[in-house]
């Protein structure tokens, strides 16, 4: 599992699309991107570690602390299952939702049976009790999942909308030129990932890219900036042979994050 985990941390670390800071990584609540729901995913991986660090001195400790302890290996599922229903794009996938049904039910089946077990119990009742938790599982994930945390039902790909935007401004100097990036997350009727490089020098606007992604398709457009202004940008695009202009404009918070819209039409 640790394996894993770190392959999904270093695939995250060097995305350049939507690029996360070593802090953003380590400290839960710190990351632009859906912080809460990210940030359950950082604090599972950690829990995870210390609960590691136990197994290798366990021959330090007594048996009784020990096993107190692996307790939070409950934490690690709750938090991790979480964090996939919170953060990913793909959690409405038939796939994706029958991976987290059958091990919630298994889980929540197997721990309530193993406190309510009682000796000499009718092996039917068992049965029974396990039945039911297993429909309520199910049931209760797939409320999560078309309900509050749902991924919007809205046409996928939409070629107008109008959305909230959140992101952050990055900058990198160089001896002459400077290197300003924009990265984004749209959020409403059409969900998407945006991402502006300008290349700038002292005195011109050397090059430009735009790049926006439709969520949860995983479809790119890619195209230019075509205008830069104190507090947003205009870009085009093309995906499927079709241009589609994008405007984005906003304000400043702290820290380079900033809050504001993101409407695009072809």
């Amino acid at each position: 599992m640790g394996t894993f985990i770190v392959i999904h941390i270093v695939a995250i670390g060097i995305d350049s699309f939507l690029p996360f800071s070593l802090t953003q990584l380590a400290v839960p609540l710190a990351a632009g991107y859906r912080p809460i729901w990210t940030g359950l995913g950082i604090a599972a991986a950690e829990l995870l570690l210390a609960l590691a660090l136990t197994n290798h001195y366990r021959g330090r400790m007594s048996h009784r602390w020990w096993r107190r302890a692996h307790y939070a290996n409950f934490a690690v599922w709750a938090a991790a299952t979480l964090h996939g229903i919170g953060a990913g794009t793909d959690r409405n996938a038939p796939w994706m939702l029958a991976i987290y049904i059958v091990s919630t039910t298994l889980v929540v089946s197997l721990v309530l049976w193993r406190i309510a077990e009682r000796p000499g119990a009718p092996a039917r009742l068992l049965t029974r009790r396990l039945l039911v938790v297993a429909v309520v599982s199910a049931a209760v994930i797939l409320g999560v999942a078309f309900g509050p945390l749902r991924v919007h039902s809205h046409q996928w790909n939409a070629a107008s909308f109008d959305d909230h935007l959140s992101g952050r401004i990055l900058q990198q100097q160089g001896s002459d030129v400077a290197l300003v990036s924009m990265t984004g997350v749209g959020h409403g009727s059409q969900n998407v990932l945006l991402r502006a490089d300008l290349l700038v020098r002292s005195t011109s606007l050397q090059a430009t890219t735009f790049q926006m992604e439709y969520l949860p398709s995983g479809l790119v457009c890619k195209g230019k900036v075509t205008a830069v202004r104190p507090l947003g940008f205009d870009g085009a695009c093309t995906t499927g042979g079709v241009q589609r202009h994008v405007v984005a404009n906003w304000r400043l918070t702290h820290d380079g994050l900033l809050s504001g819209r993101v409407t695009a039409h072809t």
